[in-house]
């Protein structure tokens, strides 16, 4: 639970505790260092705003709340809890460490207590659903610790994979409280909602917290699973109110209710107190090597985020170094061990990794580890950026652009949470929206967050959700409305397919098979992969199955709690068994998969004229297969081989926005038949990279294909899709800014200072082709020219429509069954 920052004791002295300042001059004062903060951004401490809680709380609900040391809520606590208690469903968008959490909890707490008096036995119930399991357990021990005084009348209990089975009974019969994740909800709550009947017959509040992360492909599942438990509710005479939590963004009443499918009232007006931010953009340095094509090689931000963990770790500054991935967290960790050890050999084990794919052990004991103050550097995946509740630390260092700026804050607000001033340092990757970050500022700290993309009428999505709600009961006329306006074309699909059958009471679930175990709400294409110690048969962990092919394939480097292991088989035969074998190993390396990608338009939804050229829009099937991995430096990235795989290809159908050329066009850019190939690629690559500046997405949540003459457009062609089945709103959205979006394009590699491209501008980390052929001058000459034609009223036409708001999806080709 977010608290007010008003601790239960002082404040460390200044002596013990140093500013913010202090410990930035302190990084910076090794050789070369100054040079390599880019931008420094100075946010002053803000005063808070009181109020007084609704006069409709129940008093022992205040007076626990006191005894916790918050004597009067904030200003937008007391509003939100104001809302819930007038039926209304709210979202409170404010920001790190403001107290959300409370802000909901209160009301929730109160209404629990006037329905333990109800005379039904029961009483009054909620659900809080978080997206990931830490975050579920840990609001849990907030839970119970701010109700303690209140007795066994408030009975919170966790419900998810790692409930022990014991457990579950007691659960569905007492908990009044219970905390869970979507994943459980749609596979093991609502599947099962007869064992559920009294809970969600008592059932007045839902709370989602965290709710910014339900983004593209698994927040529009979050959304179809939301409308299920809506459904299901209603058969039990329940209507609850839904009570949001996020961090700051863009329209967040219209995302949340794009969410809940409900309209929702925003409290987005943060009346907390804010301690000193010093945000400091790092970017590495250039090193003595050369990459591909003999492009200079900059310092990664994995090696770079290591060292400056270290160094705040030598100096008792608490951190967490957030990475974006499962493997740079494990390896910012090894590498800030072994330097501790040259140090202090007391200090390596106050370093350790979090990330998911631990087992739930591991994670249980890291994050007591971390409340307790044992850990002084954490290096975590955003598992930990989703909510645990850590208090007093100094310090955060972001390896990387997290992929938007809601994300971002949140990360950077993990710092400083007691009030005091706290030390945030983005240290830029080796690719454009990084390199571009750092040296524009602007684009970080003077413009507003992201509006939240998800489509919840996307067909792919859609039509496993229909088969699970008719599998809960069977679907009827008047439940269409609430599955949006592309049910009555997917009905009849899903019949053809032998998965529905219509009867005169509706449409009935035909399978034996659980419908809802027919999709993964995360998009991550079935069943996890099992990673095994070969030798012992010991479980390591798991991978998802859409990331087998990239992060495990014979030969990859996997990492494990500080390990090392080399996967020596990878068997995908069996879905449901699906393993990895590895063995432990020391490789002065680690892997990259590379893959071919080809394209080909279904159906085109939209197009703009551009000058000669053309912007579109519409459907596509990829088809795509990993062919290789390369061994790398682990420090400098530098290529020591490569090595030829042996694995199936993969196709995927997925939304695309794409922009073709002409002729004449490539005449006025003076781009010749030899370099149009890699002006192509070189605006494909740069493209991708600057779109999460405009879309809430990732750079891998998207891919790319260019092509000198594509045999659908019969012109130059260059792609960017959606790497989700039926898409997941990013390239729509690109569409709709491609004015702005390609124009950052062109300006980033424009400014780049190498000659003739590089990782911070055009050279591409996942390319299939090695970076060739890649034309940085070309590249910047046909964007010149594209941009010339790009119509003016486009960025009318955007700003006079809702640019997230879906335009309908188009039909699918064929019946998108689970």
């Amino acid at each position: 639970m977010a608290r007010n920052p008003r601790p239960r004791r002082p404040p460390e002295s200044r002596e013990t505790r140093p500013s913010p300042h202090a410990v930035l001059d302190r990084l910076a004062a090794g050789a070369g260092r100054a040079a390599r903060i880019t931008h420094t951004e100075h946010l002053p401490p803000r005063p808070g705003r009181h109020a007084v809680w609704p006069h409709r709380i129940r008093p022992e609900v205040i007076n626990a709340i006191q005894q916790a040391g918050i004597d009067h809520p904030w200003a937008h606590q007391a509003a939100a809890a104001e809302h819930a208690l007038d039926g209304e469903s709210v979202v409170i968008a404010t920001g790190t460490a403001s107290g959300k959490s409370l802000a909901y909890l209160v009301p929730v707490l109160s209404t629990l207590l006037d329905g333990s008096e109800a005379p039904n036995g029961r009483g009054t119930t909620a659900l809080y659903l978080a997206p990931t399991k830490a975050l579920a357990a840990d609001q849990r021990r907030a839970v119970a610790e701010l109700a303690q005084p209140l007795g066994n009348r408030i009975r919170p209990a966790v419900y998810d994979g790692d409930t022990p089975v014991e457990e579950r009974e007691w659960v569905r019969q007492y908990a009044n409280y219970v905390l869970t994740n979507p994943d459980m909800l749609h596979r093991g709550i609502l599947p099962s909602h007869p064992r559920w009947a009294s809970f969600l017959r008592a059932l007045r509040y839902v709370v989602i917290d965290e709710c910014h992360t339900y983004r593209g492909v698994f927040g529009s599942h979050v959304a179809q699973v939301l409308r299920r438990l809506r459904r299901v509710c209603a058969r039990y005479g329940a209507h609850p109110v839904f009570l949001l939590a996020s961090a700051t963004a863009a329209e967040p009443a219209a995302a949340a209710g794009r969410l809940v499918g409900l309209p929702v009232r925003e409290v987005a007006d943060d009346a907390s107190p804010r301690g000193e931010l010093v945000f400091a953009l790092w970017e590495p340095p250039l090193t003595e090597l050369r990459g591909e094509k003999g492009a200079p090689v900059r310092r990664t931000a994995t090696a770079e985020s290591a060292d400056l963990l270290t160094d705040l770790t030598v100096q008792g500054v608490r951190t967490v170094a957030f990475v974006r991935s499962r493997r740079g967290a494990e390896l910012i960790s090894v590498i800030a061990k072994e330097r501790l050890a040259e140090v202090d050999r007391s200090l390596p084990g106050r370093v350790a990794a979090y990330r998911g794919g631990y087992l739930p052990e591991e994670r249980r004991a890291l994050e007591q580890a971390l409340h307790s103050g044992e850990l002084l550097g954490l290096a975590a995946t955003t598992a930990l950026e989703l909510g645990v509740d850590v208090s007093g630390l100094d310090a955060v260092v972001i390896a990387g652009y997290p992929g938007t700026r809601a994300s971002l804050w949140q990360q950077a607000g993990r710092a400083g949470r007691s009030g005091e001033g706290a030390l945030a340092v983005l240290v830029a990757r080796d690719d454009p929206l990084d390199t571009y970050l750092v040296h524009h500022p602007e684009a970080l700290f003077r413009q507003p967050v992201e509006s939240t993309v998800l489509d919840p009428d996307n067909p792919y999505v859609l039509s496993p959700h229909l088969c699970a709600a008719a599998a809960e009961h069977p679907l009827t006329e008047p439940d269409l409305e609430l599955f949006g306006p592309s049910v009555p074309a997917l009905l009849p699909q899903l019949e053809a397919a032998g998965l529905l059958r219509r009867r005169a009471s509706g449409w009935y679930w035909t399978r034996r098979e659980r419908a809802a175990d027919l999709t993964d709400i995360r998009g991550e294409g079935g069943r996890p992969v099992q990673i095994v110690e070969a030798a012992t048969g010991r479980l390591l962990g798991t991978v998802d199955a859409s990331a087998a092919h990239t992060a495990v394939h014979e030969g990859a480097v996997h990492l494990h709690q500080g390990r090392t292991y080399l996967v020596k088989q990878l068997d995908l035969e069996d879905p449901r068994s699906a393993v990895a074998l590895v063995e432990e190993a020391s490789p002065p390396y680690s892997t990259t998969a590379r893959d071919t990608t080809s394209i080909s338009v279904l159906e085109t939804d939209t197009e703009v004229p551009w000058g000669d050229g053309r912007l579109c829009f519409g459907s596509v099937e990829v088809t795509n297969q990993v062919v290789s991995f390369l061994r790398r430096k682990l420090i400098t990235g530098e290529v020591l081989g490569e090595t030829k795989l042996d694995l199936p290809p993969r196709t995927l159908r997925t939304r695309a926005v794409w922009w073709t050329v002409t002729e004449g066009q490539l005449d006025a850019a003076r781009v010749g038949p030899e370099q149009l190939g890699g002006a192509l690629h070189a605006a494909e690559h740069a493209s991708i990279g600057m779109l999460p500046l405009f879309a809430t997405c990732d750079r891998w949540d998207i891919g790319g294909v260019s092509v000198p003459l594509h045999p659908d457009t019969l012109l130059p062609t260059v792609f960017v899709y959606d790497g989700h089945p039926g898409g997941a709103g990013f390239a729509e959205r690109a569409f709709h800014t491609a004015r702005d979006w390609l124009t950052a394009t062109r300006e980033a590699i424009a400014s780049c200072e190498c000659e003739a491209g590089c990782p911070s501008c055009i050279q591409s980390p996942k390319c299939g082709n090695g970076n060739d052929p890649l034309h940085k001058r070309a590249a910047v000459r046909l964007l010149t020219e594209l941009l010339r034609h790009a119509p003016v009223e486009a960025k009318a036409r955007q700003e006079a429509r809702d640019p997230q708001e879906p335009q309908g999806p188009s039909a699918p080709l064929d019946p998108p069954v689970p």
